[in-house]
């Protein structure tokens, strides 16, 4: 399946993995490439030592490597130590890009730029984006409101206009070949996908995280900020993360005072969880498309189930009637 994404990065599918945090180690990462997308580390909320450790278990697979951009400004050396590994794109996301472009460029790195609103999309090609993600609300982990079936042909539109050599990929949602086709049919040139690839045998994602997620439908999801705040994380306002429903966002989903109110014995007991990989006491973060996961097989396997499935209705809607 040939797109100008797949020309620009040499790759044989158009689907990039998303760096998601903790999640997406080097293992995971390595494993996309090799199946012919591209994998990126989660550079995550920046810890040195673990970066160093999956750029070492990403081996010699030809990986990238995304940040949260408001977290990167408070380190931007980490910029250094990632550009140092010549990965094969960075990925900013959540935050203005214009501090790290131009170092980005200098490295001779693509930089892949996420954006959640139309304007974002703007000042992302105005600081020279190779690629934009437009990211959907139905995302799993942090993003904002809008739908990913309007956000992407809207920025696809724009660009075309104003901005037609820069790439688009589609997020949010995606987790199967339908996903996939109808991404190419709102002009997109590829997809980058989260919650299904968290679900694959080489996310550094806890089993029982992973059998809440396929036990669960996208109903039970939820958009909230009760865990950033247990974590003591300082967000931007303007971001909320998806997450499944449990206990917790049931007790302070609707009370973030009572929650601040008790901020040091709810980071502690929420640490606590997520270490032990306990979907109960923490959070689960994936997205609507958690109905679509069934099972937790190797990255591998869902590209190659992803791409047959899309050629096959790729393939039929050309001869579509009506």
């Amino acid at each position: 399946m040939k797109t100008r994404l797949t020309d620009a990065f040499d790759l044989e599918h158009p689907i990039i993995s998303a760096p998601m945090a903790f999640a997406a180690g080097g293992k995971l990462a390595a494993a996309v490439t090799q199946a012919g997308g591209l994998g990126l580390i989660g550079g995550g909320y920046g810890d040195t030592d673990w970066m160093e450790r999956q750029f070492g278990r990403a081996g010699n697979a030809r990986v990238g490597c995304g940040f949260i951009t408001w977290k990167l400004a408070e380190q931007p050396q980490l910029l250094d130590l990632a550009l140092g590994h010549a990965p094969a794109a960075m990925f900013l996301s959540f935050g203005n890009p214009a501090p790290f472009a131009s170092r980005i460029a200098n490295a001779g790195v693509p930089l892949i730029c996420q954006v959640q609103t139309l304007r974002d999309a703007q000042n992302a090609a105005s600081c020279g984006a190779q690629v934009i993600v437009a990211q959907g609300s139905e995302a799993g982990g942090h993003g904002e409101k809008r739908g990913t079936i309007t956000l992407v042909p809207e920025v696809a539109d724009w660009l075309a206009v104003n901005a037609p050599d820069v790439l688009l990929v589609a997020a949010g949602g995606i987790a199967d070949g339908r996903g996939l086709a109808a991404a190419l049919m709102l002009g997109a040139d590829g997809v980058l996908v989260g919650s299904r690839l968290w679900a694959s045998a080489e996310a550094d994602v806890s089993q029982a995280m992973t059998d809440a997620a396929i036990a669960a439908t996208g109903d039970q999801t939820i958009r909230s900020t009760v865990m950033d705040k247990a974590r003591n994380l300082n967000w931007p306002d303007r971001y909320t993360a998806r997450v499944l429903r449990n206990a917790f966002t049931d007790r302070w989903h609707d009370d973030l005072p009572g929650l601040l109110a008790n901020a040091q014995k709810q980071a502690d007991a929420w640490r606590k969880a997520w270490m032990a990989g306990d979907p109960e006491g923490s959070n689960t973060f994936v997205g609507e498309a958690a109905g679509l996961i069934h099972d937790r097989p190797p990255a591998a396997r869902i590209i190659e189930d992803m791409v047959a499935q899309a050629e096959v209705l790729l393939t039929q809607a050309k001869g579509w009637t009506g």
